[in-house]
């Protein structure tokens, strides 16, 4: 399964993600998580330690590696270099691993005028379209509401592009954002979780002013998801009324795809 996590910023998608990618590990499967967010933070919510997160240097800074790889500097634009780099070892060498899990942070792709054509675009949209369309294991995909790492080689692997939502209408904005973005790009299959749920009223504003959309399911707000997060620990190892909810996230998504 590989899916796509997206959302208005403090909805908390990445949390989501985490929690999702957490949840897989537990049927058996190996997961690649990938950290497509400019604001980095999916490490902790998967449970990696902050000594473990200080090592890591987002692919996307890897100035020598890109250079090597795309045969050009990192930053320039429009200059010549290789549209086929290498990328297939990428994820083994540059991820963090516990078990069945591996995190790959990609970072920010630099803005070129009306669209970055930079070393760095091209690398990282190419492992992308290698992950999503060659690899096998589980895919976890935590992105910012834009969709800029992706382009259209790349989607045709995505199983489900997930919109994560609040009780807000500025976040059901984003998600109609997002629908179309993800259309354009040939995504069909979108969802919405709900998060941040304090009551049946909650449910129901999401429900009504997103019909056009399929809910998965519904995240009810906890302090202690708060809590978690000021301690630097993942929500999967200290909720358990949480990780139950995207347990139930989990297998309607599965049963969607299975009928699709």
């Amino acid at each position: 399964m590989k899916i796509a996590i997206s959302g208005k910023g403090g909805v908390g998608k990445t949390t989501l993600a985490g929690t999702l990618a957490r949840v897989i590990t537990e049927t058996g499967h190996k997961v690649l998580a990938i950290d497509a967010d400019p604001d980095a933070n999916l490490a902790s919510a998967l449970g990696f330690t902050s000594d473990e997160v200080a090592k890591v240097t987002p692919f996307a800074e890897m100035t020598d590696f890109i250079q090597e790889r795309t045969g050009s500097r990192k930053g320039t634009y429009g200059g010549m270099f290789k549209l086929n780099p290498q990328v297939d070892d990428i994820p083994e060498r540059f991820s963090l691993t516990r078990e069945n899990l591996k995190l790959l942070v990609l970072g920010t792709i630099p803005e070129g005028g009306g669209g970055c054509y930079c070393p760095e675009s091209v690398i990282l949209k190419f492992l992308l379209r290698h992950i999503l369309l060659q690899r096998d294991e589980s895919i976890i995909l935590d992105m910012e509401a834009g969709l800029e790492h992706l382009g259209r080689g790349a989607t045709r692997g995505i199983d489900a592009f997930i919109v994560v939502v609040e009780p807000g209408s500025r976040s059901l904005q984003t998600a109609r954002q997002i629908r179309k973005l993800a259309g354009d790009l040939g995504i069909d299959q979108v969802y919405v979780v709900g998060n941040k749920i304090f009551s049946d009223d909650d449910r129901g504003f999401i429900t009504e002013n997103l019909a056009e959309f399929k809910v998965l399911g519904f995240i009810d707000y906890d302090q202690e998801i708060v809590a978690a997060d000021r301690r630097d620990q993942a929500p999967f190892d200290v909720n358990p009324k949480m990780v139950e909810a995207v347990r139930g996230v989990y297998e309607n998504l599965s049963r969607e795809l299975a009928q699709s």
